[in-house]
């Protein structure tokens, strides 16, 4: 068994030798690119959007060999989990820097951003967000269910809702929604996403306050989420929807301000009572 474990071990140094020098030219190509951007801003939403492919990739790398970890060494490695995590979040930053990471924006608000990205065809953005998904997906699953990124793991779904939605394709969808229209089913597929990580993130971020941080701001951003939903159906004609939205952010907003009160009055020194001195 000791000579089956030596040669695991063997096994997994190698692979990582060989991994460490693919990370290593990726990095330099970050670099490049970010020297690029430096001295051609025009073009730099065009090549963030590489940028966040290049993190990406780093981000399966480290992946993998937190997967060789544990199958060669039985060992999970949680240093590897945590630079794919920071990767997750760099990859995002560089989107939120493409098409804003503000969470209820007004399609006017980011027409120039998007403008400047009409050649990245919808079916690369879906693609994108897919690979995005699933980086952030492997992230979470590799460190469990009881990890003590648990509640930060909100934030970084969160945010990955809010460029997935900035990505879309607002003018194709304003237009219309004609199944003639090439990049249709991207289109869709995307959207659906969309309304499915938003409501998710809404959903986590109300999850979150209940049971762990009670601060309001949390629930703030979960209406605000449920806000960006409304604003998409509006945009689509969605009426029922809309109205079926509005109802929920009515009766939040409703419970978040019953329990601010409740805090407030509980923070408050008690009336009545006082020393007895008139």
């Amino acid at each position: 068994m000791g000579k089956i474990n030596d040669q695991a071990k063997k096994q997994y140094f190698e692979k990582v030798k060989e991994y460490k020098h693919n990370l290593d030219a990726i990095r330099a190509e970050e670099k490049k690119i970010l020297a690029e951007i430096q001295k051609n801003p025009a073009d730099g939403a065009f090549k963030k959007l590489t940028l966040v492919e290049e993190n990406l990739c780093l981000t399966s790398y480290y992946i993998l060999l937190n997967e060789l970890s544990l199958a060669l060494l039985s060992i999970k490695n949680e240093n590897y989990l945590n630079e794919a995590r920071k990767l997750c979040y760099k990859a995002i930053i560089y989107l939120e820097e493409v098409v804003t990471g503000e969470i209820d924006v007004a399609y006017a608000d980011i027409r120039d951003r998007l403008d400047r990205i009409e050649g990245f065809d919808d079916a690369k953005r879906y693609f994108l967000v897919r690979k995005l998904g699933f980086a952030i997906q492997s992230v979470v699953e590799g460190f469990g269910a009881n990890s003590k990124w648990k509640w930060t793991f909100v934030e970084l779904e969160g945010r990955f809702a809010t460029v997935t939605k900035n990505l879309l394709n607002l003018k194709a969808l304003a237009a219309g929604m004609d199944p003639r229209v090439e990049g249709y089913e991207s289109r869709m597929g995307h959207l659906n996403l969309t309304k499915e990580l938003l409501q998710k993130a809404a959903d986590r971020y109300r999850e979150k306050y209940e049971l762990s941080t009670l601060r309001l701001d949390d629930f703030k951003l979960a209406i605000s989420y449920l806000a960006a939903i409304r604003r998409l159906q509006i945009l689509l004609g969605e009426t029922e929807n809309v109205e079926i939205t509005r109802k929920k952010i009515e009766v939040w907003t409703q419970k978040m301000d019953a329990d601010d009160k409740r805090l407030e009055e509980k923070r408050s020194p008690q009336r009545g009572g006082g020393d007895g001195r008139g």
